[in-house]
């Protein structure tokens, strides 16, 4: 990453954090939604973009964090903060065992064995209704302030400068990550991973390593969501929203960590904008995916990187 986008993502995180001093209440939720997708988005990039792991059910991530999360903010006094961490963190040990037992499988069978977890998670949302409330859910999960001074993060305001927080402290993980020695043999298992075995690296395990990343932070994103929208329900498990995340990365620009951020926000105000037109909404977002899918595979960032670059060097791009 040049120095110039370096400092063009500086600038928008700054704007970011300036953003509640400016917008209405209304646009201050859309913008909170859109950076919790965000996050989600991010989490699948390191699968999808970086390792080429297919996964047909990275909704699992996000709904566990999330009746993680909801689940000890109604039934224990542990402050906001202290449970998100926590529900990321249970997200990401019980990814170790699903990860452990889908990469006994490469390719599509890869993709259908993260789907089949998905819905056993989902059909289990349903059944113990003690713990996850069945089909409706926990509801009125609250923002427990707790002690240490935590309770600015209960306001909207401060909620927003969490996922804020959050967001761009993953984001830095996951640079450093990508760009590191184990980024590398990620990057040498999306592009031949028979070649990186003969170099003696044992990639079930790194792809183990990077599931299990991959669903911390996707569930920190759903450890978010619950006390945000103030409930955790069935739809955050079911397959649907694993191809809608699945989208986003392609759309947004997979491998790239930043893409994937951007085309959350591109599905979410596309949604609520074609929404608000018609009630097939989803078919022209269709029409508009594929036309990414044909003429622009390499995403909006992807698109935007090279135009700033023929922009820089006229010369060189005639």
């Amino acid at each position: 990453m040049s120095a110039g986008l370096r400092a063009l993502l500086v600038a928008v995180v700054v704007v970011l954090a300036a953003a509640p001093f400016g917008l209405p209440p209304f646009a201050m939720t859309l913008l909170t939604e859109a950076l919790i997708l965000g996050l989600f988005a991010m989490s699948l990039d390191l699968m999808f973009g970086y390792t080429r792991l297919v996964s047909f059910g990275h909704a699992a991530a996000y709904g566990l964090g999330a009746y993680a999360c909801g689940f000890m903010l109604l039934h224990t006094d542990m402050p906001l903060l202290f449970v998100v961490f926590g529900a990321a963190l249970l997200t990401g040990i019980v990814a170790i065992g699903v990860g452990w037992i889908c990469t006994l499988a490469t390719g599509v069978s890869f993709s259908m064995l993260t789907l089949a977890f998905a819905q056993l998670l989902y059909a289990i949302s349903f059944k113990w209704t003690s713990v996850t409330g069945g089909s409706d859910g926990l509801a009125g999960i609250p923002r427990t302030a707790g002690p240490f001074g935590f309770d600015a993060l209960t306001s909207k305001t401060g909620f927003y400068y969490l996922v804020l927080a959050c967001l761009v402290g993953a984001f830095l993980v996951c640079f450093a990550l990508v760009r590191s020695p184990f980024g590398a043999v990620l990057r040498g298992i999306r592009e031949n991973e028979a070649k990186t075995i003969a170099l003696g690296y044992n990639t079930r395990l790194y792809k183990i390593a990077v599931v299990a990343v991959a669903y911390a932070l996707g569930g920190l994103a759903g450890a978010l969501y619950a006390p945000f929208a103030g409930f955790a329900n069935t739809e955050l498990l079911f397959w649907l929203l694993s191809g809608q995340v699945l989208i986003m990365v392609i759309v947004g620009g997979s491998g790239t960590l930043v893409g994937p951020i951007l085309g959350a926000a591109f599905f979410m105000l596309m949604e609520h904008q074609l929404s608000s037109w018609t009630e097939a909404w989803a078919l022209y977002f269709g029409l508009i995916f594929i036309a990414f899918v044909l003429f622009a595979p390499q995403g909006i960032w992807g698109v935007a990187t090279a135009w700033l670059q023929r922009s820089r060097n006229p010369t060189r791009a005639s």
